[in-house]
């Protein structure tokens, strides 16, 4: 966890719950009317998605039928320049999953699960069923902004034979004193995330993916995690996570001037199949919600560093003034505590470290004593996780006043390559390079 989280448009105003379109241009999986009959819906919601409108179902609809709410006819493009999933708004329901190639399996095995793959999530994000075996249990729902993105993890380039194609910027991830990994958990050869708006939505793609795997992959683990719905709230705001806090305010915005060049790998890269994509670092992050929720409301906010109520900085102000870490008390303390976390992770502090948080939170039952397995699904994006995560990790490792009420159980790096061009699929200049 990080002060800088989730991109701000999470959630959109009661009043408008319309979501922003992730780039209309080339969504539709084929050309003519697809199964899932497009109607505009600009009269009944505001949102004009193109010429083509708005998925209502796979079978045409009759004259006259109520379109449907924003919150279904919300659709990502498949076919753009940095893969879909990253900058797009937090979505209210997220699946991750990692696989392994199966013994046997190589390069050309590979390559044609990333072709089914890449299909079954152009259908899917565009409205449309699964090519071959669909179970119909998104047959209802528009596309409620679906993204499906793919990874590489380190070992894929051995088991594929790409060993001079493999980044350095995927060697392992450096051991932190707050890590309690499940090997098992952690890591693969594939990776993939899944986000929507609707949790039927997301569990016929999490479905299709490990469906379409067939005897190539095999399931390595996987995770499920939510956020808050978009139009819970009376306004657009940062998200919470489970501690209560705003979680989300130092996020880099896609209107910065560096913003491409801290997430995105630049064009002229070495190796050239990573251009436009970005590295993935997941983390299971378990909160220990017993010990925290016993901390009186004022430790708490000394812990983060900020106002549980708006999350504005302790020194004053709003949640987007800018925090004063030399403003002190009447005792002379600094009132933004030497270890609060909001003062620890912030880039200035961390010779401009910055990854971009896009997280899921997540909770997986109670154990006999009552005690909640919850916390957050930790995905932050960067150009290089060397200058992006791992330095501000280790400043946390360091001395956070957080770091007694988390644990990092699980973790993972990928290197997710740019979007694939119309007629491509993810992966493809690797794997046919």
């Amino acid at each position: 966890m990080t002060d800088q989280s989730t991109p701000k448009a999470a959630a959109a105003p009661a009043s408008s719950p319309t979501r922003p379109e992730a780039g209309q241009a080339g969504a539709s999986g084929g050309t003519g009317v697809s199964r899932r009959r497009l109607l505009g819906t600009a009269g009944a919601t505001g949102l004009v998605l193109g010429a083509a409108g708005a998925a209502v179902g796979y079978t045409s609809a009759p004259a006259g039928a109520t379109p449907l709410t924003a919150l279904g006819a919300g659709r990502a493009a498949f076919h753009v320049k940095h893969q879909p999933g990253i900058t797009d708004p937090l979505q209210a329901c997220g699946h991750l999953i990692a696989f392994d190639l199966a013994p046997g399996a190589g390069r050309k095995e590979a390559a044609a699960l990333l072709r089914r793959w890449s299909d079954t999530a152009e259908r899917l994000m565009a409205g449309e069923p699964a090519a071959h075996g669909d179970t119909d249990v998104a047959r209802d729902a528009g596309p409620s902004s679906l993204t499906v993105t793919f990874g590489f993890g380190r070992t894929f380039f051995d088991r594929t034979g790409l060993q001079k194609q493999r980044p350095a910027a995927l060697d392992p991830l450096p051991d932190f004193s707050s890590d309690r990994l499940d090997k098992a958990r952690s890591n693969g050869d594939l990776w993939v995330q899944i986000g929507a708006d609707d949790a039927l939505v997301a569990f016929h793609a999490l479905r299709a993916v490990q469906k379409d795997a067939g005897a190539a992959a095999r399931v390595r683990w996987q995770m499920n995690g939510f956020n808050r719905s978009p139009g819970a709230t009376a306004h657009p705001m940062t998200a919470r996570n489970l501690m209560g806090q705003v979680d989300g305010t130092n996020n880099p915005k896609p209107h910065d001037a560096d913003f491409d060049q801290r997430i995105f790998v630049p064009a002229e890269s070495r190796p050239a199949w990573m251009a436009n994509g970005s590295y993935a670092v997941v983390r299971r992050i378990r909160m220990l919600l017993d010990d925290w929720e016993k901390l009186p409301l004022t430790q708490q906010e000394n812990v983060i560093g900020r106002r549980k109520s708006d999350g504005a900085p302790l020194s004053g102000g709003t949640e987007t003034t800018a925090m004063d870490l030399e403003k002190t008390g009447r005792d002379g303390s600094y009132v933004v505590p030497v270890n609060a976390h909001a003062r620890i992770t912030r880039p200035d502090q961390n010779g401009g470290a910055a990854m971009l948080r896009r997280p899921f939170s997540y909770h997986d039952g109670f154990a006999a004593d009552g005690t909640p397995d919850a916390g957050l699904l930790f995905i932050c994006w960067q150009a290089d996780p060397l200058r992006g995560f791992v330095p501000v990790q280790r400043k946390l490792d360091r001395g956070d006043a957080l770091s007694q009420f988390i644990r990092h159980e699980a973790s993972g790096l990928f290197a997710v390559p740019g979007g694939a061009g119309k007629g491509e699929y993810v992966g493809q200049r690797l794997l046919e390079g």
